[in-house]
């Protein structure tokens, strides 16, 4: 066990949060500073809330079980003015339509991405890959050997989730790992259903 008080503990895991300039693991910070998990995630909640409380410029997201420094979203103007940063292009329809179709059946293929949206999705899906929103992640068991795609922790800090268990119900989703996948990589049809619009926040460095 760390041998530091209280505030050099929160200090010391605020100095490894702002280092990283990435999500880090909770592990990787108990490891560093001699702690458990509980006392790691008594501090990090601690930071949230000072930050949030205090209205300061960062913010602290968590991500399951990773966490990262970045700045709060309504000073992303000013942000962009200071380093002449070019505001990122909001989603498209098409893009959240896609985003929101492997969202909630990932990991799933691109045959049923078409599937649902009734058009070709290979430049969508390419588009979702380079912002890094989605990644793949294998590929499935059956002729051909689609490659099977899912959500990243990008996803997740974009759209202010901790887990993808936050994600808002939809009607006519089946539980997860009970999904009928066809061999051709298919999977049955989805309700309609959105998801938020991605916010400006800019992740620390």
């Amino acid at each position: 066990m760390s041998t530091m008080d209280l505030h050099e503990l929160e200090a010391a895991v605020e100095a490894i949060l702002f280092a990283s300039g990435e999500p880090i693991h909770i592990d990787r910070i108990c490891l560093a500073l001699e702690l458990d998990a509980d006392t790691a995630v008594t501090l990090l909640r601690r930071l949230e809330d000072h930050y949030a409380y205090e209205r300061r410029g960062v913010r602290l997201v968590r991500m399951e079980e990773h966490y990262q420094l970045c700045s709060a979203p309504e000073y992303a103007d000013a942000i962009r003015k200071a380093f002449e940063i070019r505001k990122s292009a909001k989603l498209s329809p098409p893009a959240l339509e896609v985003l929101t179709i492997i969202a909630y059946y990932q990991p799933t293929t691109r045959a049923y991405v078409d599937q649902v949206r009734g058009v070709d999705s290979s430049y969508t899906m390419g588009l979702l890959l380079e912002r890094k929103l989605i990644e793949e992640c294998g590929r499935m068991q059956v002729p051909g050997r689609p490659h099977l795609y899912r959500t990243t922790k990008e996803f997740l800090r974009v759209f202010h989730l901790g887990s993808l268990d936050e994600l808002p119900e939809l009607p006519g989703i089946e539980p997860e790992g009970q999904l009928r996948i066809g061999e051709d990589g298919t999977l049955p049809d989805m309700a309609d259903g959105s998801v938020r619009v991605a916010d400006e926040s800019v992740q620390g460095e």
